[in-house]
């Protein structure tokens, strides 16, 4: 992906401009490259290496995808880091919403324990705040959902499946942006004209590669970069079994951090 400014300028009465217009002619000549971040889940190393792979590759726009703070090392720290991010546009995740309202999460102890650290880490007003996000947006002409149109717990696979067409809820955007099972993937749908794509996830991949998953946009041409970087998995999950070891969630997230597999 090109992200250098000045790539694309078109012919502009350059004597006319002032210093103000000098200043939106940098803007005009080349749209900010967005980053598109799913699943950090707490995992404040991740963030941070690719936070700066997105800068060091021009991205100054963020869409946030959910799934922020729930199961990490850094519940708190995370979603402190991702409000900096300015201008950015965030949506909500499954466990968002569940740590927002626990009443609403499944009757499980294991999850009702994270559920009730992730609470105590951030404080009941933001992660009730997380929860009341909205389930979707639409940015540079791409819809964008935490798993489906349909659900925030039902996503789309790798590979076509029967229940496809129906998770697709008739979209007609061109490109459809999704994260929740952690497998960086894109590829056509199976019905209309509309590319899927899931970026990955920042803080926890499932698909047998520890590098930290995201994505780049580029709004001037629409051209999408799936990209991995690598992060300290090592600290990541000493942090983990350090601050939360001996809660009944631990050992699950820690076999995901330490194997890549669900």
């Amino acid at each position: 992906m090109n992200t250098h400014p000045g790539t694309r300028v078109k012919a502009f009465p350059i004597k006319l401009l002032s210093r103000a217009g000098l200043e939106n002619w940098e803007s005009y000549k080349h749209a900010p490259v967005i980053a598109v971040l799913y699943d950090v889940h707490g995992n404040l190393q991740a963030l941070d290496a690719v936070l700066a792979d997105a800068r060091r590759a021009g991205a100054s726009r963020w869409v946030l995808g959910g799934d922020y703070a729930l199961f990490g090392a850094w519940p708190a720290e995370t979603v402190a880091r991702l409000r900096e991010l300015e201008p950015a546009t965030w949506i909500r995740g499954n466990v968002d919403r569940w740590a927002g309202d626990p009443a609403a999460a499944p009757d499980d102890s294991s999850l009702q324990a994270a559920i009730a650290d992730v609470r105590a880490a951030l404080g009941d007003p933001l992660a009730d705040e997380l929860g009341r996000l909205p389930a979707e947006a639409e940015v540079a002409g791409a819809r964008f959902v935490h798993a489906s149109p349909v659900s925030d717990v039902r996503a789309f696979a790798p590979e076509p499946n029967d229940e496809e067409e129906e998770l697709l809820a008739g979209t007609t955007h061109p490109r459809l942006v999704f994260g929740h099972i952690h497998v960086q993937f894109r590829r056509p749908a199976v019905a209309g004209d509309v590319e899927l794509v899931n970026p990955g996830s920042v803080g926890m991949p499932l698909d047998r590669d520890p590098r930290a998953a995201y994505a780049l946009i580029e709004p001037d041409t629409g051209e999408l970069e799936l990209r991995r970087v690598e992060y300290d998995t090592a600290a990541t999950i000493a942090k983990l079994r350090e601050t939360y070891g001996e809660r009944e969630w631990a050992p699950t997230i820690l076999r995901r951090l330490e194997t890549q597999q669900p």
